[in-house]
């Protein structure tokens, strides 16, 4: 058999192994979930301090850079105060469902394959800090349906600066944290800079925390952070493979 016969097969096995190839893709916010959550950003539910922080969270578009949708089945990972919780656990009630957990890497706070995404702010720090980082991804991954999707912020470190194990500064190096999580086995999707701040120069002696909100120098240089404002942080979107 010549080459030239064989070109249709090679053709059709081509073909096959593109088909088979699963294809990572970010899904899209819906323009009804957009004018919801447009709404409930706006609203009476929300605490006035929280609204104040919008500009530098950008919530709108860091759920749409995710896709999020109101028909999700959303995990939130370690709320915190919830700040997202406000309008997100609304937002999901009629058509989706939101859970709020804080849990250690041992447990599953929802049924294994049952979430169609999973959100975490800045929390990777303080599973490093505890040594549980991994194990949290791992849990993480063990909740989402296949296909579904994870969306990460967290405190961007200097790439000019090893990576403390410990993250005791507050900040993560965004090439650390994508490893770290793709060794889950989730694959990286998308990444923005929605939630970049170029001022801040990372290099405080009490860490991430000198920056507002929390301002732990107090009333020292108070003003030069607060023109600073809020950490430069990275946006990252993952996906659980379909297969």
């Amino acid at each position: 058999m010549n080459m030239q016969s064989l070109r249709p097969l090679f053709g059709a096995l081509a073909l096959a192994a593109t088909l088979a190839t699963p294809v990572l893709a970010a899904p899209a916010m819906d323009p009804a979930t957009e004018s919801s959550l447009k709404t409930l950003l706006a609203g009476p539910q929300r605490g006035s301090a929280n609204k104040v922080r919008d500009d530098y969270r950008h919530p709108l578009e860091t759920l749409k850079f995710f896709g999020l949708t109101e028909n999700m089945a959303v995990l939130e990972v370690a709320p915190g105060g919830g700040w997202w919780k406000e309008f997100l656990e609304p937002l999901l009630k009629a058509k989706g469902r939101y859970v709020g957990a804080n849990f250690k890497a041992s447990s599953e706070p929802v049924e294994p394959g049952s979430m169609d995404m999973v959100l975490t702010f800045r929390n990777i720090h303080n599973w490093m800090g505890g040594g549980s980082a991994k194990g949290m991804f791992d849990v993480m991954y063990k909740s989402l349906k296949p296909g579904g999707y994870l969306g990460v912020e967290e405190h961007r470190g200097l790439t000019t600066v090893e990576q403390d194990p410990k993250a005791a500064s507050g900040y993560v190096r965004e090439d650390y944290a994508i490893k770290l999580i793709e060794s889950a086995g989730f694959k990286l999707v998308a990444r923005s800079d929605i939630n970049a701040n170029p001022k801040d120069t990372k290099d405080y002696p009490k860490g991430v925390w000198t920056l507002p909100p929390n301002y732990a120098e107090g009333d020292k240089d108070r003003g030069k952070f607060t023109a600073i404002g809020e950490s430069d942080r990275f946006t990252l979107l993952f996906q659980k493979p379909a297969r």
